[in-house]
């Protein structure tokens, strides 16, 4: 007797069309009649998303064109911080929903325009012009600037229906205007040019505005790297690096291997052997800052022997320092005349000394 009936949601459940389920959620389906938002099941159910964004987004979707939704903004619309706020837009931005673009104003100022696309997985789809022309053409036919142009060919029309037969004249006024109709749309495009409407905002172009910066899962992901192997697969490197694989579950219970997986990557280890490694190097990079949990631990080991292979270490020969070229240094003399230092290989007398005893020699040839 204390419990109290809810006779409303007794009669709506009556309404629900088919039997209940036992177990699970019942939904009670009300058409919205006004202040409701459509949101699709793409961001509802999204695998990848958190419900705060999801409910972030729906926020977004359900305000007016031309409000604020900053983070600020936000944080004082909703009960989230700004850290979990700004946290929800960024996942937003990742998957496509939301995007900043960088407009140019006419007056040369630039701007940053908050964009939220409903539905981003349509913007990759060829889409159809927002304003076909078509619709536009049988405009001008009422206009009375263009009838004087058909005037004076249904004129004749009726000026030789009363020598014919006085009766066919009214037949043949509906006749008419079909006969010019087809050829009334064309007129208009040539004699006054149609206004061109302006450009959809989404629509498909060369160069999209919305690109999505995360690639779709069904996206072709890349071939993943070859496992690296050494110049020579020794028994000596085989033998080593096979006990090292089967030695990795003493310091790191959760890389424990199976024969098969050990027979695959000991390439691996071998190619980090042959270059030097020293293997508590080589353990360090393998089990250094494992995730939790780990699923796959031959996967994580493939991908860390790829991604973390050092160079071979260097040869005595490219160590070595090259020598510099040596710059001869021609030494100083003493003249022998004027006692002036001068630059030459050999000692003997400067420039203005030689130039003087030419002269002076010429003098002497010239006077005898």
């Amino acid at each position: 007797m204390d419990t109290q009936q809810n006779t409303a949601l007794t009669r709506a459940l009556a309404e629900v069309p088919g039997p209940l389920p036992a177990s699970g959620v019942i939904h009670i389906a009300i058409p919205h009649t006004d202040r409701f938002t459509v949101v699709g099941n793409h961001l509802a159910q999204h695998p990848d998303l958190s419900c705060t964004a999801v409910g972030i987004a729906v926020r977004i979707q359900s305000l007016p064109q031309g409000i604020e939704i900053g983070i600020k903004a936000l944080a004082a619309r909703c009960r989230e911080g700004e850290k979990r706020i700004a946290a929800a837009l960024r996942e937003l931005e990742a998957f496509g929903y939301l995007q900043r673009v960088r407009d140019r104003l006419p007056s040369g100022r630039v701007i940053t325009r908050t964009v939220f696309c409903n539905q981003p997985t349509a913007l990759l789809r060829p889409r159809r012009p927002a304003a076909p022309q078509h619709p536009a053409a049988p405009a001008p036919r009422p206009a009375p600037a263009e009838a004087p142009a058909e005037v004076p060919r249904s004129a004749p029309a009726r000026a030789q229906a009363p020598t014919s037969a006085p009766a066919p004249a009214p037949a043949q006024v509906p006749t008419s205007p079909p006969a010019p109709a087809p050829t009334s749309p064309p007129e208009p495009d040539t004699s006054a040019p149609q206004p061109v409407p302006p450009p959809p905002l989404f629509s498909a172009h060369p160069a999209p505005l919305f690109v999505p910066l995360v690639p779709p899962p069904t996206a072709p992901k890349p071939p993943p790297a070859p496992l690296p192997r050494p110049d020579e697969l020794t028994p000596e490197l085989v033998r080593a690096a096979t006990a090292f694989l089967s030695d990795l579950r003493r310091h790191t219970p959760q890389l424990t291997l199976s024969e098969t997986d050990v027979r695959q990557l000991v390439p691996g280890v071998a190619a980090w052997l042959e270059r030097a490694a020293h293997p508590d190097a080589v353990r360090r990079a393998l089990t250094t800052d494992l995730p939790h949990p780990l699923r796959h631990p031959a996967k994580l080991l493939r991908h860390r022997l790829t991604a973390l292979l050092p160079p071979p270490l260097p040869g005595s020969q490219d160590m070595a320092v090259p020598a510099r070229p040596r710059i001869t240094v021609t030494p100083f003399q003493t003249c022998d005349d004027c006692d002036r230092a001068f630059r030459s290989p050999a000692p003997g007398h400067c420039r203005d000394c030689r130039e003087h005893r030419a002269h002076r020699s010429e003098a002497t040839r010239t006077a005898a």
